[in-house]
């Protein structure tokens, strides 16, 4: 907009600064709620559009949608919400369409391999570390729980920063990672597996490339599309892989899964006050 105009009016010189500062806002909102926003009618906004050569406000849209950082969080927001527009429906079928051909992905022969791999890798371990950080948290702290109550020593790696280092202390042999993570290796990340390196823990990698730099850091990789390419991304279809693991694990030691159950309630009675049952005590 900057370059289109050299010396732009005051009225269009309000229009750039409301979109350099609200980006986001400035996708989502209609011509009249932006013109509304900045103090300018909304053919002013639509003019300016087409003096951009963008057609109208949906052309403005996806320029200010394809300007954002690539890969952002905004970015893929925005892109996603400009397909969609103000359908509600639409946004629904955008979430279900996507989820639906990730589990395409996760049904292809090869992908079921590297999760029988990964089961297998994970099976052989004393313990399972389970690493994620933003997002992939609460699903690393998820699965790390599912874990125990399938009878394996699990815990969860889910600090950002200095305090990372703590969760990496005791780290040790017999040790396996999996590691949740996407696109370029991080700091957190190359830290978290160089520590698992250092005690020999094998790592399988749940990534969205087979082919990235970080998938070459790990023994095994297992690819699942986070939605589709540069919209929001969505993590129901690693959710259904890492539960399909931790089912997959169960089932190579139903005794030990079923013993861990069991315990299970047992302490949930003992926790809620709820007396076991003695044979030898007397009727009521």
């Amino acid at each position: 907009m900057r370059e289109a105009w050299r010396s732009p009016s005051a009225t269009t010189l309000r229009i750039i600064r409301f979109i350099e500062a609200n980006p986001g806002l400035a996708v989502t909102l209609s011509a009249a709620d932006l013109a509304r926003r900045i103090g300018v009618s909304d053919a002013t906004i639509v003019r300016t559009a087409q003096a951009l050569g963008l057609g109208g406000m949906a052309g403005l849209r996806q320029a200010i949608a394809e300007a954002l950082e690539a890969g952002s969080p905004a970015a893929r927001m925005a892109r996603t919400l400009v397909d969609a527009g103000p359908d509600t429906d639409r946004v629904i079928d955008i979430a279900l369409e996507a989820h639906s051909e990730a589990l395409t992905v996760l049904r292809d022969p090869s992908t079921r391999q590297r999760l029988r791999d990964t089961i297998t890798l994970l099976g052989n371990a004393s313990r399972i570390v389970v690493y994620g950080v933003g997002p992939t948290a609460m699903l690393a702290g998820y699965t790390a729980m599912l874990l125990t109550r399938a009878g394996r020593q699990a815990r969860s790696v889910e600090k950002t920063g200095t305090e990372l280092a703590d969760e990496l202390l005791d780290l040790r042999m017999g040790d396996a990672m999996l590691v949740l993570a996407y696109g370029r290796p991080y700091r957190e990340v190359t830290a978290t597996i160089a520590a698992a390196r250092r005690v020999s823990a094998p790592i399988a990698l749940i990534t969205d490339s087979a082919t990235s730099e970080l998938a070459a850091m790990a023994d095994i990789v297992v690819p699942i599309p986070r939605g589709q390419a540069e919209r929001v991304a969505l993590h129901g279809a690693t959710l259904v892989a890492l539960e399909a693991m931790v089912l997959g694990l169960a089932a190579t030691d139903q005794p030990r899964a079923l013993a861990a159950l069991e315990r299970l309630n047992a302490l949930r009675r003992d926790v809620s006050g709820q007396r076991r049952s003695d044979p030898d005590d007397p009727p009521a």
